[in-house]
């Protein structure tokens, strides 16, 4: 994979067909489909005549892919003639031992040809091919394979950038509703304030509260909320991811660890502030919810990219 298709974010889904003709009487078709698959997982479906290009089509598949379970086959095509021949030799041969069997045990019975047939050996579909024609088959699909796996990356390319671009905005929106919590943050804290220091006034009856005593509750109690890191973490992912889909490449494993954290600071965040009655509190609870939708979103879609 080149510098170029390295930059892109590839989809593991994807499909494409080759086809060709090594002559008048025989073509083959080459296909390659994938779906999703947490390392790469080659399934190879190839004509026994081909099994010597077998690691051949592996090493070029590594190269092109990352990760996937991808399958790969082909499929030959014979025009004319069926060929279908007889090993005379062979079906002469159980014919007499058929015979001499039934004769020592006394039986009166004949072979039947259609289960002669059946045997193992008997026939065949096509005269054996010679050896150059095998190596001329193994060559002429070695030299298609290239573009098949092009065209099967073009399809990946085509799906992965639209979820790449899901997922950018993604990225977006999480950033937004971190910043929107950093601006009501401030206000949810005052008013908490407020409330402790009328419910103090509450508890000891109307006496003065010292405020060095509300400011040390009020201090336990912005510890407890402060969620300021929690906003800066959430933001720094969400930049990271984007930046990670911008370069491309394989990128799949390293997003869904992304997201995992990012996972982790909503859900801190919404344990600090679940406790927030104010109306600036009740809208950080919600905006937290809706970051954890839209995590939840992005992680669906970053299963589907290499």
């Amino acid at each position: 994979m080149n510098q170029a298709e390295a930059a892109k974010a590839y989809s593991m889904t994807g499909f494409a067909t080759v086809r060709a003709d090594l002559d008048e009487t025989l073509s083959f078709t080459l296909t390659l489909k994938s779906v999703n698959h947490r390392f790469l997982d080659l399934q190879l479906r190839l004509p026994q005549s081909l099994d010597g290009v077998e690691a051949e089509v592996r090493r070029r598949l590594k190269a092109g892919v990352q990760r996937g379970h991808v399958e790969f086959s082909v499929q030959l095509e014979r025009q004319g003639k069926s060929g279908v021949s007889f090993n005379d030799e062979q079906i002469a041969l159980y014919i007499a031992a058929f015979r001499e069997a039934a004769a020592r045990h006394g039986l009166r019975c004949e072979p039947d040809l259609n289960d002669v047939l059946r045997l193992p050996g008997m026939m065949s579909g096509q005269q054996q091919a010679s050896a150059e024609d095998a190596a001329a088959l193994e060559a002429a699909v070695l030299a298609e394979i290239d573009s098949a796996i092009a065209r099967f990356n073009m399809s990946r390319a085509a799906e992965g950038a639209a979820l790449a671009a899901e997922l950018r905005a993604s990225m977006g929106r999480i950033d937004s509703l971190a910043a929107e919590v950093g601006e009501l943050r401030e206000g949810a804290r005052a008013t908490e304030f407020e409330r402790l220091k009328a419910r103090m006034a509450e508890l000891i009856g109307g006496a003065a509260a010292g405020d060095d005593r509300l400011l040390a509750e009020a201090a336990l109690i912005a510890d407890k909320s402060d969620v300021e890191e929690e906003l800066v973490r959430l933001r720094t992912h969400a930049a990271g991811s984007a930046g990670l889909l911008e370069r491309g490449g394989p990128v799949g494993k390293r997003l869904d660890f992304l997201l995992q954290e990012l996972n982790r600071e909503a859900n801190t965040l919404l344990s600090k502030t679940g406790g927030a009655g104010s109306q600036n509190g009740l809208r950080i609870t919600e905006l937290g919810i809706e970051m954890k939708v839209e995590i939840e979103r992005a992680r669906e879609q970053v299963q589907n990219l290499e």
